[in-house]
């Protein structure tokens, strides 16, 4: 890192490209289709296990790591490793699905310098997160909190790209705002104008957490006017509203996060049309995860993965919820698989 020579500050042109966009009354009733399906990052919960039971399924373009939390360090090679055990298969899951490393901080310097770490030891991209909600990690300054910075936005993305080789991705995730979605269009360009090659947006603010509704209306005014890919993401649970969500923000790139969850085979009914997977195909997943969690190193959160798995899939299958109500007592991981095992055979 050289002090004496700084990072550029924000152009001064990155500024709206044109104003008073007139947004159509009425949703498109046309069938649309999905360009490309990404699998969001969801930390605690979308570990490289939940990645290849996911990807397996099918219809997903890429999907992007947990987050790598960047302070003042280059980290070492066996942190990557662990948060993204994929690099030592060509950088993608089982099902050929490519994962980029997610890269969380806010030190211009030491996340371009990581990112070349993880290129390097093999992540076909760096996915940068600005759109984390969680209350420690904004403290740390870190995630959703950035998006007050317009300027840092830009200036990490700046650093980042300069970093990592031009024929590979630097693609970023944020939401609508902090608490102020007005801000979201500035700081959408300021990402583009940092050398962003894609930008994903949840459709509400940091404040709005999790609660109903997605705002994808709100991301038609980016897409008019961002000159890199847009994928909307909030909401999506079924391939109807997907359809909704294409149509209400105009964008044909969508990531699915809880959804993805609750429905396993979600992208691929989006791609594909069909029915959700049978439940006892969902049990054999379970039961599947089960076995790798518990043989790998995160053995000691399998039982509370597992639960939050079954919180998502129990909204979309009556049998979670019946299952779930003995699951949630058990604390032991041979408990939870003889549990769920007998569930299997009870369905022979």
């Amino acid at each position: 890192m050289d002090p004496s020579n700084p990072l550029p500050t924000l152009p001064f042109n990155c500024q709206p490209r044109h104003t008073d966009i007139e947004l159509p009354p009425n949703v498109s009733i046309t069938p649309l289709v999905a360009k490309r399906i990404i699998l969001a990052p969801m930390e605690g919960v979308v570990d490289h296990l939940m990645r290849e039971m996911l990807t397996l399924q099918g219809g997903y373009d890429h999907c992007v790591t947990e987050f790598v939390r960047i302070v003042d360090q280059l980290l070492p090679n066996r942190v990557f490793h662990r948060l993204c055990p994929e690099l030592q298969q060509d950088g993608k899951t089982q099902a050929g699905t490519p994962v980029r490393v997610q890269l969380l901080g806010q030190d211009p310097d030491w996340l371009a310098e990581n990112a070349a770490r993880a290129v390097a030891l093999g992540s076909p991209g760096i996915d940068l997160n600005f759109g984390c909600p969680a209350k420690a990690v904004n403290k740390s300054r870190g995630g959703a909190v950035l998006l007050k910075e317009t300027e840092l936005l830009y200036r990490i993305l700046h650093a980042v790209r300069q970093a990592v080789p031009a024929h590979l991705p630097v693609s970023a995730k944020m939401r609508l705002g902090y608490d102020d979605p007005a801000v979201a269009l500035q700081n959408a360009l300021a990402l583009e104008a940092g050398g962003a090659t894609e930008l994903a947006v949840h459709a509400r603010t940091k404040t709005d957490g999790y609660r109903p509704p997605a705002y994808w209306t709100a991301l038609q005014p980016l897409k008019a006017q961002l000159r890199i890919p847009l994928i909307a993401n909030g909401e999506i649970w079924q391939p109807a509203q997907a359809q909704q969500c294409m149509a209400q923000s105009h964008c044909q790139d969508i990531m699915l996060g809880r959804g993805a969850l609750a429905q396993p085979n979600l992208a691929l009914r989006i791609r594909q049309g069909g029915d959700a997977l049978p439940w006892a195909q969902v049990l054999a997943l379970l039961i599947r995860y089960s076995e790798f969690e518990i043989a790998g190193d995160k053995g000691l959160y399998y039982s509370n993965r597992i639960k939050q798995w079954f919180s998502y899939l129990k909204l979309q299958y009556p049998e979670a919820a019946e299952l779930f109500a003995q699951l949630r007592l058990l604390r032991k991981s041979q408990e939870i698989v003889q549990l769920l095992t007998q569930a299997q055979q009870a369905l022979c």
